[in-house]
Order: structure tokens, then C-alpha cells, then sequence
């Protein structure tokens, strides 16, 4: 099954609204982090794409149609190029609520006390699903803070200018009827008419806001540990 839909944007800019909704909408199977983390093999595909700029696409997308977030959005241009029919969304949301809940959420995810780092290397040394969840967290953490933002995200104008320049580069290489730049705060509509589908009648769903992002990882893990 080919991909239909590919997400351009950063993590944290409604990237997993953008998920559930395209899921409601009948994209049944979008990938997306959590994905990755539900199925931590899936690393491999990656690591292979990122050394090599292809990777096996089919085993990788077995029955999914869309894809969003990390760890795929980095990647967007050789996705398109794998699937030339697809459309492109780039999710975006103003800089400086961005950066606040990419700081707030990804950039501080992990244990930070002395109790914490003991769980956690009790988990690895026991846990070998969870060694592995780790890995993708660490991979999808070194391509946004090392690699994207190249290590200097917390010097926010440097950050602000990765931010706009890769908006500006999505906005430059997409053509313009295969391409949606949406903030989900304007609903439904752009992204219904977009895609040619009509509007559901329950409200767009806002998900994965800072206050739930610390619960939704301790869910993630404890689905890792199960």
C-alpha cells in the first residue's frame, strides 16, 4: 500500500493531531513516532535511510497510507521521490510556541534525578524491549536536537532560523497543488478541502498538548515493558 500522505513538519507543531485526524478521515494507519516505539525494529529502516537515503520502504510501510513527525519528516524529499503521487502537509505553529513546548516536552524527556536514573537502568538492565525503546528515543532525539538544530538549540535565534528556513525549504521544493502548509487551530476545513473530503461532524481533536506529553511517554513505556 503506498504512502498518500507525507508530513513535513517539525514534532510538536500538531503533528499528532494531524495523525489522529487523518486516521478519522480514513488514512487508517498513520506513522508516526509512537509507532516506532510500538515496534522498535523498526530503528533499522531508519538508521538505513539516514546512511544511505533509501531504505526498504515496503517492509517499513506495510499497510500504512500517511506518515507525520519523526522520525520520517527529515526525510520528506525521499519520500516524495518514492512516492511521487503523495501529497504533503507541513503542520507549522508561530516560533515561539514551538520552541517553548519542544523545550518543555522532548528536549526534557528522560530521567533527571538520582531515583529516576536508578528505575531507568534497573528497566535497561532487565528489560530488553525497553534497551530498545530507548534506542529510538536517542535516535529520534539526535535527529532533531544534533542534527537539525545542530546541537544549538538552546540558542533560540539560531533556533528560530532552522525553524523558518525549513518551512521556507518545504515551501520551495513541494509543489504547490501537492502541498498543505496547516496550523491545526484552523480546524477541519483547509485540510478537508485539501484532501477532497468532507468535514466530520465532531470537532478536530487536539492532542499531545505539553500537560499530557509526560503521561502519554510513561503510557509508551509501560506498553514497552508489558
Amino acid at each position: 500500500m503506498p504512502i498518500k500522505i507525507i508530513g513535513a513538519g517539525f514534532p510538536r507543531t500538531g503533528t499528532n493531531t494531524l495523525k489522529q485526524a487523518l486516521e478519522t478521515l480514513g488514512y487508517s494507519k498513520t506513522y508516526h513516532f509512537k509507532e516506532m516505539i510500538a515496534k522498535p525494529t523498526d530503528l533499522q529502516y531508519w538508521l538505513t535511510l539516514e546512511e544511505t537515503g533509501s531504505t526498504n520502504w515496503d517492509e517499513l510501510y506495510d499497510g500504512f497510507e500517511a506518515t507525520v513527525d519523526l522520525p520520517a519528516y527529515p526525510w520528506y524529499l525521499e519520500h516524495m521521490e518514492k512516492y511521487p503521487e503523495a501529497k504533503v502537509i507541513l503542520t507549522v505553529r508561530p516560533f515561539d510556541k514551538w520552541y517553548d513546548s519542544l523545550y518543555n516536552t522532548i528536549y526534557q524527556a528522560g530521567p533527571k534525578t538520582l531515583p529516576e536514573k536508578l528505575v531507568m537502568i534497573s528497566k535497561l538492565l532487565f528489560n530488553s524491549r525497553i534497551r530498545k525503546m530507548v534506542k529510538c528515543v536517542k535516535f529520534a532525539k539526535r535527529r532533531i536536537f544534533e542534527v537539525e538544530l545542530q546541537g544549538k538549540f538552546e540558542d533560540k535565534g539560531f533556533a528560530e532560523r532552522v525553524f523558518n528556513d525549513h518551512i521556507a525549504k518545504v515551501k520551495a521544493t513541494v509543489p504547490s497543488e501537492k502541498l498543505l502548509v496547516y496550523d491545526v487551530r484552523d480546524g477541519w476545513g483547509p485540510l478537508c478541502t485539501f484532501l477532497g473530503v468532507p468535514e466530520p461532524e465532531e470537532a478536530l481533536p487536539h492532542l499531545n498538548k505539553k500537560e499530557n506529553f509526560k503521561s502519554m511517554l510513561a503510557k509508551m513505556m509501560s506498553g514497552m515493558a508489558a
